[in-house]
């Protein structure tokens, strides 16, 4: 059914204003960021086109820019609409990170990761670097590899965190083919960080391994 035809306080926009945000299907929300449709096509019906081909709103916030430029009737103004509405959801999380300790967020943690690192098609080893109070001080990527590997320095690793004061790292890295289980050669980095960092006094509290829509925590299964 077209927008025009809907009853008006059935329209997404009515209905946000009226009940909230939280009253909204998925594909309302989705239509208020696109706003109009295409010829035959009602803009709710393109939303739910875009979740079904995405996989949902968890596929959709971890779509590359590749990917939605590749579907009909995305046309430039809606992706960077899109992608603004993943940035804020990334920049909502890390500042979220920057004033409470980790510890107490570790859902929020991988959530976070999940968005910086799961969309990706190529491999990226990441480190976010926390303060004494283990709030994130900043986030950086430090090395880019192939899909089979990624070199990773310890001393370019040692050497941010002394840059940035941090007191503890929490390592990560994706896995662009899918599954987040590490492999020998995870772990065997991680130890070798683990003792590069130890030296200089920073402690490794987790390493956390991201596949496609999960996140594998070394230090949830005793690995650290």
């Amino acid at each position: 059914m077209p927008l025009k035809d809907i009853p008006p306080d059935a329209r997404p926009r009515e209905k946000l204003l009226a009940h909230g945000a939280a009253a909204l299907a998925d594909a309302e929300l989705i239509a208020l960021l696109l706003r109009t449709g295409l010829p035959g096509v009602s803009v709710l019906q393109m939303a739910q086109q875009l979740l079904d081909t995405c996989g949902g709103v968890k596929g959709l916030l971890h779509a590359d820019a590749a990917r939605l430029k590749g579907i009909k009737g995305l046309g430039p103004a809606k992706r960077a609409e899109l992608a603004a509405v993943i940035e804020l959801a990334r920049r909502a999380l890390a500042q979220e990170l920057m004033h409470r300790p980790v510890f107490d967020m570790p859902a929020k943690v991988k959530d976070y990761l999940k968005l910086q690192l799961g969309h990706l098609g190529h491999e990226v080893f990441a480190v976010m670097f926390l303060d004494a109070g283990q709030r994130l001080v900043r986030f950086e990527e430090l090395f880019r590899g192939t899909l089979a590997q990624t070199s990773v320095h310890p001393r370019e690793v040692v050497k941010q965190a002394l840059a940035c004061g941090a007191a503890a790292v929490i390592l990560a890295h994706n896995h662009p083919s899918g599954a987040a289980e590490p492999s020998r050669s995870d772990e065997y980095l991680t130890q070798t960080l683990k003792s590069a960092l130890a030296l200089i006094d920073v402690r490794v509290l987790d390493h956390i391994v991201v596949g496609q829509g999960e996140a594998f925590s070394f230090s949830e299964r005793g690995l650290l």
